[in-house]
């Protein structure tokens, strides 16, 4: 460990009697009276999660049989302190509530780790886990929070990363999931409370240098496009953002899976993404049986995030692994999309989101595909305005168009990072958002499209991250056929494709991406 790490370190363990665990809680008491203020630092110092030399950091990432991981993020540079720390927020209904997050600093000697740095606030994606702590590096299911901090704290960016509304130790009872304002607000209110951390403790001798970049993936590249649509709205610094992989062009998207284009853990993100807007609006049903098959209807609203596995969820018959819909059309007419065909190369994804112990009712599905009949998406099927429907009767709509993105232009440079072959957030989210900011005239020098499945072009600056992800793909192909894979390895592909294969080359394109700004 460096000197200059440990003297720091023990500075701050003497003079805010930090805990040094392996995850943590706030050890403050319960807040009396009147909640504080959004943003307010509930835990003043912070708490020392874990302190990470670059050695250490290195075995982990080696640890993780990941060798794209390693190879585009490069060794560590600084040793890393990691700080929970729970804030003040609001829930869905605007309701006020506790979140907490993970505050990653960089240490070291080289000017790279210490004094004035940028800031990375990121979002995570999608997980069913209430205990999700992105702060814990020793929790083996957090290969994200690991490779976040390989990628950005272990190179001098100090890095904010919440956890969200609804897990941890939130005292929100629910995860406002895929809510736009509320998770804008989130991610602002705990940029103020680490900002608040890092003035009141000076940690590790390092300090916020005033450029402020926002990135995420899955879930979280939405929440990072919403967080800078806020930002900017409010007139508050941003120097640029990167999401990836997000569900931006929502309203399409869920159009999409309604008329047969069934995305992976379609049953997962549909559960909770219902129930968020239930909790959130309060009238997408009067009755979870309006929705949801008797047989999932009982508890599904409190369902997901859960202590529970989700390989157990699904053992136990309270949620469907692949099965959304049924294989008997609601209507003949849509037959055809019963699964859907096209793109091809989706088909077989398509498929498995159809069959028998369905989670939403044939009924609720045709009441939902008349009205996008009806009142169509203007981006998807067919581009018209390029936006949400501007009327949509269904209130499961109606709160999609609510939460679109694509009714913005981007004021400061954004990099949208993700791959075309993306069967869990489908790359038309990228298409219709980049299609919708240039039709609104948003300068080229000011986004970037990178589709890591794309050919590459006389100059292109992510040439080699195209060709390594080709070969990355074809490893993995290689590697089922040798173990009976009769698919040329396409099964595999894919089932790795969202969380495994595109993550660290869309996280090499955007440190390169920030590093230009």
């Amino acid at each position: 460990m460096h000197l200059l790490f440990t003297n720091r370190l023990a500075a701050a363990i003497a003079g805010s009697a930090l805990l040094l665990t392996a995850c943590g809680g706030g050890s403050m008491g319960p807040v009396t009276g009147a909640s504080p203020p959004r943003g307010t630092l509930l835990d003043s110092p912070p708490h020392l999660a874990m302190a990470i030399p670059t050695a250490a950091l290195l075995a982990q990432l080696t640890a993780l049989a990941q060798p794209q991981v390693l190879r585009l993020g490069g060794a560590p540079l600084c040793d890393i302190a990691v700080y929970h720390f729970r804030y003040e927020t609001v829930g869905g209904a605007n309701e006020a509530t506790t979140a907490s997050a993970a505050l990653m600093v960089p240490a070291g000697s080289g000017p790279t780790c210490s004094g004035p740095r940028p800031i990375v606030l990121y979002a995570h994606g999608t997980t069913t886990d209430r205990n999700f702590n992105i702060a814990n590096l020793q929790d083996p299911n957090n290969v994200e929070g690991l490779i976040l901090a390989g990628f950005f704290a272990s190179k001098g960016y100090i890095v904010v990363a919440p956890n969200y509304a609804g897990y941890d130790t939130s005292t929100l009872g629910y995860h406002p999931y895929l809510v736009a304002d509320q998770q804008s607000k989130d991610m602002i209110d705990a940029l103020t409370a680490a900002r608040t951390a890092l003035q009141v403790t000076a940690l590790l001798g390092t300090a916020d240098n005033g450029k402020l970049y926002i990135t995420g993936y899955s879930q979280g590249g939405f929440v990072a496009m919403a967080t800078q649509r806020a930002m900017e709205a409010a007139g508050m610094p941003v120097t640029a953002a990167a999401p990836m992989s997000g569900p931006y062009a929502l309203a399409a998207f869920v159009d999409a899976v309604f008329f047969g284009e069934v995305n992976a853990s379609a049953t997962v993100s549909s559960t909770l993404l219902v129930g968020a807007y239930q909790q959130t609006y309060g009238h997408i049903y009067a009755s979870t049986l309006d929705v949801f098959e008797a047989q999932y209807a009982t508890g599904i609203e409190t369902l997901l995030p859960s202590t529970t596995p989700r390989a157990q969820l699904y053992a136990e018959g309270k949620l469907p692994q692949n099965a959304l819909f049924s294989a008997m059309p609601p209507d003949p007419t849509l037959a055809d999309v019963t699964p859907a065909t096209l793109p091809a190369q989706l088909a077989t994804t398509f498929a498995a989101g159809f069959g028998a112990n369905n989670l939403v009712t044939n009924g609720y599905r045709l009441t939902y595909i008349d009205d996008a009949q009806v009142h169509p998406d203007g981006g998807w099927p067919v581009a018209t305005t390029g936006v949400a429907a501007a009327a949509p009767a269904v209130p499961m709509r109606q709160a999609l168009k609510t939460n679109d993105l694509r009714d913005w232009s981007p004021a400061h440079p954004v990099l949208l990072c993700g791959g075309d072959g993306d069967p869990t957030v489908f790359w038309l989210n990228t298409q219709l958002v980049q299609a919708s900011w240039t039709a609104r005239a948003v300068p080229a020098a000011t986004f970037g499209v990178l589709d890591l499945d794309a050919s590459s072009t006389a100059g292109d600056p992510y040439a080699s991250l195209k060709s390594d992800f080709v070969i990355a793909k074809d490893l993995i192909a290689a590697d089922a056929i040798a173990h009976g894979a009769t698919d040329l390895g396409a099964s595999a592909v894919a089932a790795a494709y969202h969380a495994t294969l595109v993550p660290p080359f869309c996280f090499a394109a955007v440190r390169s991406f920030l590093a230009s700004h």
